[in-house]
């Protein structure tokens, strides 16, 4: 793993940076706030980094702060989101601004960004509503509830997160708590047959 990488600045090419390490040139896909942040050509700079190993391609991502590098790896854990998907989501907004459009449920905003259409946005709100703080971090290491994962479940089937939360939070107390379970009953009671 290629962890972070300090050298001059070559030059920006849509979307990368290249910077010479030692007389090698490592080519770097970062988002847009990163390179516009970058310092010009021959000054030397320290980026975060994040290697991508893919059966046609190995591809180095670089960040100018670590909270950006955490975020972005927070986002392609997420179904559907790939690396070329996050980068374009911390191309449009901060770490804490993609935070508070979460928190929020701000689907607008997610949908504003590259490569974001409904059901991405709505993925995005599931799986991270208070998981980030406002600096785009964990708030802890703690992974989806079942409850989190049914909605998510009920999300892809078609559902709107707030019908499907809404249901699963009415459930009895003595329903089994495992995602399968959860989805299997909000689904009867949302067609009527419990």
């Amino acid at each position: 793993m290629i962890g972070r990488i300090t050298g001059i600045v070559l030059g920006i090419e849509q979307q990368q940076v290249v910077i010479d390490v030692q007389g090698i040139g490592f080519e770097l896909e970062c988002p847009i706030s990163t390179l516009c942040e970058l310092p010009p050509k021959g000054e030397i700079v320290t980026l975060f980094s994040h290697f991508v190993v893919r059966e046609d391609a190995q591809l180095l991502y670089g960040f100018l702060r670590s909270e950006d590098r955490e975020c972005f790896r927070i986002l392609i854990k997420i179904s559907g989101v790939g690396p070329k998907l996050a980068v374009g989501i911390l191309s449009g907004l901060s770490g804490g601004e993609l935070a508070q459009a979460i928190e929020g449920g701000d689907l607008s905003t997610l949908t504003r960004l590259p490569g974001v259409g409904k059901k991405t946005a709505e993925r995005l709100v599931v799986e991270l509503r208070g998981r980030l703080s406002l600096n785009g971090l964990p708030l802890a290491a703690k992974e989806a509830s079942a409850s989190d994962e049914a909605v998510l479940g009920l999300v892809s089937l078609g559902y709107k997160e707030s019908e499907a939360r809404k249901v699963i939070d009415g459930l009895s107390a003595d329903t089994v708590k495992t995602p399968e379970a959860l989805i299997r009953a909000s689904l009867k009671v949302m067609m009527g047959s419990g």
